[in-house]
């Protein structure tokens, strides 16, 4: 990492809804060096090659093949993207991580569960966490697809509460080896696995603690049926059971009682990767759509030249833009703090851990945002091909069952709406994000008469980032009332959270998308830019939209009165446009853009 970088004020987590983000300061995929452009590239034809090519058999619950892939993709060194080089990795940096998690996921949702929970979840725990003899034991096997890994946490009565499980580990009297007993349920991977990443509660301790547990079966270990399931057929789903599993006490991963946090920590990467993970379903996705409308013939005209499937059409391309726009933002803040941490003498476990925890926030929102949209994606697409799209001939209703999944793991969309939430407000108690300040302000502006001056908007995107800056006085206005009437308590009003937190969303994917364009605009040219200056300007346009709904359903659940009023008529200030945009007229740019192209290629362009 530069010393540029090292010296550069790099936003908190969270911080940007309280501090302006200049678009050079944001990594997008026009920022792809050479060697990350080859790696996209290897990825798209091993993906093209060995996925894409044989959906069927992912379809018809050939587990076998999925396994056969990844001990491809551990040849290949997929598998070693973000394990350190002195254990058997590749050691890159976070978006080179992200990008092969989003090229490599997009074909089937069998495969990329597979190689997102064997990449993460069941190898990251023991990188992050794991002494320098269970890393130099194990990692080096997880990396090249020698061995694959599996994470054991759900239970039946333990889902989204962790660490309500009941799986005991108990001291030997020896003290030289924990027997597990327990059951475990939902894990990925465990039809083919070799090692275990396994949470359980010691006595009665308030926190579970995590193991490292090799797969032997003469060890107390068995496994259920696979699971049947709506989608991703070939991702060997299981229940684990574990009855007095002997495990080396130094197989304890981490210290006792910290596996909550491990758990938690984890799935903070889990989430940002599966936003990734699903960006590629939804190119691969309108790719399929805009072909099959360019070619489909009804009343003499190929059904892409009407409204209704253009409107489709520009609606996928905007989602599919502003997820890539937000995750490499993302992507690029957390390579940023890793490396500052670095810099100040942090460990690499110490730097990816803090630098991924640092974004918890955006982790969350992006899991919540990009999930949603692919699924609004492939549902769009079986739209479009009509009775083919429903038929399982084709390839476009598997992906919108796979897309299913997305919004359940890595904690619930709903869980991660509320912890998007909670997370920001505890870091303003922390004194990491300043909110009281801004929202005293803003209340300040609702009591005062408002300015009738004529801005000058004549500059790109300047009606735009002033409208986003208003949207951010929104849900400081919505976020900072309900902390004041409820205090510790907000966290019982679930339905006001939620919808604080869609108002949260809505502005960081907005804000990602703007800075991306804008970013662009500038050293490409606008004209070179005109359709992601549409795309940009239309999904703004829906944003605003979704923030006055979530506001003033969140307003009139709490305020009443005066008070209900004032925020009301702050929210209707907060939300006017000067210049609205033709809305029709920019679906129809980007739409005719896409057909022109026959594909979505938005990820790679330079000019």
């Amino acid at each position: 990492m530069s010393t540029e970088i090292l010296n550069k004020d790099i936003l908190r987590g969270g911080q940007f809804l309280v501090k302006e983000t200049k678009c050079e300061d944001v990594f997008t995929l026009e920022d792809l060096n050479e060697e990350q452009r080859m790696m996209r590239e290897s990825t798209k034809e091993f993906v093209d090659r060995e996925l894409w090519a044989h959906w069927e058999r992912f379809e018809n619950k050939d587990y076998a093949y999925t396994q056969e892939c990844m001990k491809k993709a551990g040849d290949l060194g997929f598998l070693s993207i973000a394990v350190p080089e002195q254990y058997g990795g590749m050691g890159m940096g976070f978006v080179s991580t992200m990008l092969v998690c989003d090229y490599i996921s997009g074909a089937t949702g069998s495969f990329s569960t597979a190689f997102g929970a064997h990449t993460g979840i069941g190898t990251l725990p023991i990188t992050l966490y794991g002494t320098e003899e269970q890393k130099k034991k194990y990692v080096p096997k997880l990396a090249t697809g020698e061995w694959f890994g599996a994470y054991c946490l759900t239970e039946p009565g333990a889902g989204s509460d962790a660490n309500s499980g009941k799986t005991k580990a108990v001291l030997s009297k020896d003290k030289k080896y924990y027997s597990i007993s327990g059951q475990k349920m939902w894990i990925s991977n465990a039809g083919f696995c070799n090692l275990f990443i396994v949470f359980a509660r010691i006595e009665d301790d308030k926190y579970i603690t995590g193991f490292i547990v090799e797969n032997d079966p003469k060890n107390g270990i068995s496994l259920g049926e696979e699971e049947k399931k709506l989608g991703i057929h070939s991702s060997s789903t299981r229940q684990v059971f574990f009855n007095e599993t002997k495990v080396p006490v130094e197989n304890m991963l981490s210290e006792r009682g910290n596996g909550f946090k491990i758990a938690m920590n984890s799935l903070n990467v889990g989430r940002i990767k599966l936003a990734a993970a699903c960006l590629e379903a939804q190119r691969r996705v309108l790719k399929e759509g805009v072909r099959y409308a360019n070619e489909r013939i009804q009343f003499k005209t190929p059904i892409i030249n009407f409204g209704a499937i253009k409107a489709k059409i520009a609606q996928m391309a905007i989602n599919t833009y502003a997820g890539e726009s937000a995750c490499y933002r993302a992507a690029r803040n957390i390579e940023e703090r890793i490396a500052i941490r670095n810099s100040e003498g942090n460990t690499h476990q110490e730097a990816e851990l803090k630098g991924v925890e640092e974004y918890a926030i955006e982790c969350s929102i992006l899991k919540v945002a990009v999930s949603e949209d692919v699924q609004n994606t492939t549902d769009e697409g079986i739209q479009i091909l009509g009775g083919m799209g429903f038929s399982a001939e084709a390839p476009m209703e598997k992906a919108w069952r796979d897309a299913r999944i997305s919004r359940i793991y890595e904690g619930t969309n709903e869980i991660n709406r509320m912890l998007a939430v909670g997370m920001l407000i505890k870091k303003a108690v922390k004194g990491h994000v300043d909110l009281l300040g801004p929202a005293t302000a803003v209340g300040e502006e609702l009591m005062g008469i408002p300015s009738f001056d004529a801005p000058d908007f004549s500059v790109l995107f300047a009606e735009e980032k002033d409208l986003i800056a208003r949207l951010k006085k929104v849900f400081l206005m919505v976020s900072g009332s309900a902390v004041q009437k409820f205090g510790p308590d907000l966290d019982a009003h679930q339905q006001l959270l939620l919808a604080a937190a869609d108002i949260l969303i809505e502005i960081y994917m907005a804000e990602s998308t703007l800075l991306r364009t804008e970013k662009n605009a500038k050293r490409f040219g606008e004209e070179a830019q005109a359709t992601q200056i549409a795309m940009t300007r239309l999904y703004l346009y829906e944003a605003v939209d979704i923030v006055i709904k979530k506001g003033k359903e969140a307003i009139v659940s709490f305020a009443e009165g005066d008070e209900q009023r004032m925020m009301l008529m702050g929210l209707k200030r907060f939300t006017k446009y000067t210049n609205m945009p033709n809305v029709v007229a920019l679906r129809n740019q980007i739409a005719d853009k896409v057909a022109a192209d026959n594909d979505y290629i938005f990820d790679d362009i330079k000019a």
